[in-house]
């Protein structure tokens, strides 16, 4: 299980963190973490489930997220397992993690969204992200494991 995500402040890199938590708690899971620019895209076939992350940027993924994507479709990941997340401020929830699902299914094709994704709120444009919704995620993360195994 692959959980990449792209992080401005350090809020989606620490969602990211909370999910792979939540994953460890289902016996047998091991969550390998990485920013987007840092994701050897040549072992992307080796896991069984990718997540992506972004903050929500003007209403949807960043353009790194964007881009990660349709270098993903060309890889020829069809039949592979996503699940996406973003983190958002004010009132923008959930628009950036259902744009981000959407550009998964139409740039690979084949590709499976296991769960439907997180948006997580923050409490500035720096942060912090509240306890309870770190709870949720943990949550999250230890749902989406549960379903793959």
């Amino acid at each position: 299980m692959l959980i990449a995500y792209e992080s401005k402040y350090g809020n989606t890199k620490l969602v990211a963190e909370k999910i792979a938590e939540g994953t460890k708690k289902v016996k047998g899971v091991k969550p390998q973490l990485a920013e987007i620019k840092e994701v050897n895209l040549d072992v992307l076939h080796e896991y069984d489930v990718i997540f992506i992350g972004s903050p929500n940027h003007i209403g949807g993924p960043t353009r790194g997220v964007r881009k990660f994507v349709d270098e993903l479709g060309r890889r020829g990941l069809g039949g592979k397992t996503f699940v996406a997340f973003d983190t958002y401020l004010g009132g923008d929830f959930g628009k950036a993690v259902k744009k981000l699902e959407r550009r998964i299914i139409e740039k690979i094709p084949g590709a499976k969204v296991l769960a439907p994704g997180l948006s997580v709120k923050v409490q500035g444009m720096k942060g912090p992200v509240s306890e309870e919704e770190l709870t949720k995620v943990v949550e999250f993360g230890r749902m989406v494991a549960a379903k793959i195994k």
